[in-house]
Formats: structure tokens, C-alpha cells, sequence
């Protein structure tokens, strides 16, 4: 059973029992608890929802767009900052950028094209022609790709290539427009946010540890109508 529920309905039966039995300091514990805790339910749910009436209610879905600002300065501030993406790359992590995964979805074909045509208009064109034309080079397709594919892996994890690469990669323009493109992803996806969406992150976030804000209005309502029941 949800806690905010359980809190409650223990509250009315302790309201219950004691309007029924005539016992005014269960009735008064009951009625603070109960009081306690449905205060606490209507605050966290305004905390979600819009209620008539209510000024204030609904804070979340209201200020999604404050929200989104505030992940994207938190983002662009703390996490994506130059001297963040300098220590990176000068990580151990990132001594060795794995470019395989690029790699292999490389489309080497164009590649053996021009060397084809490179051929075909060279001094070896006659010579090729002999022997049946550019269509006898088709079978060698495949295997030039495979080797070329596994040439470029090798360079690309030799230390040479690295430290160039990450060279490369410090340098002040090259950092910004890391900082724009990434900036750019961020607000792309800020973007397609919308006020329930927002709503709902939050909830999913929190809801687990709001219930317990239920319970201790209860507890702490019961023990202030027990205190005030005792000094009648």
C-alpha cells in the first residue's frame, strides 16, 4: 500500500476509534496526525499539480523552462567546461582514442575507385587494358578495403597518431567548437522537454522519498495532538 494512504487511513482510525469509544486523546492524536499528513500530501501534490485557487501550486510543470535553463547551465558550467575536456584528454583514459568503431563504418569503396581510375590514366593504363580493362581489377575490391581498413586501425592506435590527434584536440579553436557543438546537443535535446515531461522526471526522481514527508506529518501530528491533549 502507498505510504501517504496507509499514513492516512491509520490517522481516521485513530479519529474513528476515538470519537467512537469517547477517547479524546486518541481523537486528538488522530485528528493532528490526520491533519498532519493530508497537509503534507496537498503540498507535495502541489508541488505537481495545478490547483484552482491555490497560488503557487503546480511549481514544477510552471517553471520547466527555468528548469531546463538550470540543467543547461549545470551542464555547460560544471561539466563541459575547457579545463573538464582539457583533463580528459590528458587522462590516461583518453591516451588511447579507439577509432576501430569509425573506422569500420568507413566506405573505403570511392578509395579503390580513384586508385582505379589513377591506374586506368597512368602509364599502366595500355598495360591494364591488355589484360581485360579496369574489370579485371573487381576481384581485388574486397581485399584492398579489408587491408586498408586494418592499415588505418594500426595507425590509429599507434602512440604517434594520439598524441597528435589530442594535440590537435587542446587547441583553443578546436576546444570551443567542441564547447558549441556539445552546447548545441544540449539544447536539442532541452528542447524536446515538455512541461509534463519535466513534470514526470522530477516525480519519478523524488516521489519515493516525498511519501515519507506523509508519514512524519502523521507521526509528528499524532505526538502534537498527544501533547496537547495531555495539558487540557
Amino acid at each position: 500500500m502507498n505510504k501517504s494512504v496507509a499514513t492516512n487511513l491509520i490517522a481516521a482510525i485513530f479519529v474513528l476509534v476515538g470519537y467512537g469509544l469517547e477517547q479524546q486523546i486518541v481523537f486528538t492524536i488522530g485528528l493532528f496526525a490526520l491533519s498532519g499528513a493530508i497537509t503534507n500530501w496537498l503540498a507535495i501534490h502541489m508541488l505537481f499539480e495545478k490547483v484552482p485557487g491555490l497560488y503557487g501550486s503546480g511549481v514544477v510543470p510552471s517553471r520547466f523552462e527555468e528548469f531546463k535553463a538550470g540543467i543547461q547551465h549545470l551542464m555547460m558550467q560544471q561539466f563541459f567546461t575547457q579545463e573538464n575536456i582539457d583533463r580528459f584528454l590528458t587522462s590516461s583514459s583518453a591516451s588511447h582514442i579507439d577509432l576501430t568503431p569509425v573506422i569500420e563504418k568507413i566506405d573505403l569503396a570511392p578509395s579503390f575507385d580513384a586508385l582505379v581510375d589513377t591506374i586506368e590514366k597512368s602509364s599502366f593504363g595500355g598495360m591494364l587494358a591488355m589484360f581485360g580493362g579496369t574489370e579485371a581489377l573487381v576481384p581485388l575490391k574486397e581485399p584492398f578495403i579489408e587491408k586498408m581498413k586494418q592499415s588505418l586501425v594500426e595507425l590509429a592506435q599507434s602512440d604517434q597518431f594520439n598524441a597528435i590527434l589530442i594535440n590537435e584536440l587542446e587547441k583553443p579553436s578546436v576546444m570551443a567548437d567542441m564547447q558549441a557543438k556539445v552546447a548545441n546537443i544540449v539544447e536539442q535535446r532541452l528542447n524536446e522537454l515538455t512541461p509534463e515531461l519535466v513534470k514526470q522526471i522530477v516525480q519519478d526522481m523524488i516521489k519515493t522519498h516525498l511519501g515519507w514527508l506523509v508519514v512524519w506529518g502523521g507521526v509528528f501530528g499524532g505526538i502534537i495532538g498527544a501533547a496537547a491533549a495531555l495539558v487540557q
